[in-house]
């Protein structure tokens, strides 16, 4: 399954990693994980409810999570993973 990237993912991205040089390997490591399989019991993959209904959520440790949507590619058709957001829980949600 291919990941692709919002802006806003990106930003949460850098900025986490800057102010956490740590965790950018659990990140690197829960990327692999959801390319690989999405619902691996290790992510904790689950949707959420309320305004966020279409979004999902997994983890890539305790307090820090990834938020993403599921999207047809264009091209083939097949689903892909949209990152909109990474950080803490209290900052995603």
């Amino acid at each position: 399954m291919k990941i692709g990237w919002t802006p806003k993912s990106i930003r949460a991205f850098k900025r986490l990693v800057r102010r956490n040089p740590q965790l950018r390997l659990a990140i690197e490591q829960a990327l692999l994980q959801m390319t690989a399989d999405i619902y691996h019991p290790s992510l904790k993959t689950h949707k959420l409810m309320g305004n966020l209904e279409n979004v999902w959520s997994c983890s890539i440790d305790y307090s820090y999570r990834i938020l993403f949507e599921f999207l047809p590619d264009s091209d083939t058709g097949e689903m892909e993973i949209l990152l909109l957001n990474v950080g803490s829980h209290d900052d995603v949600y």
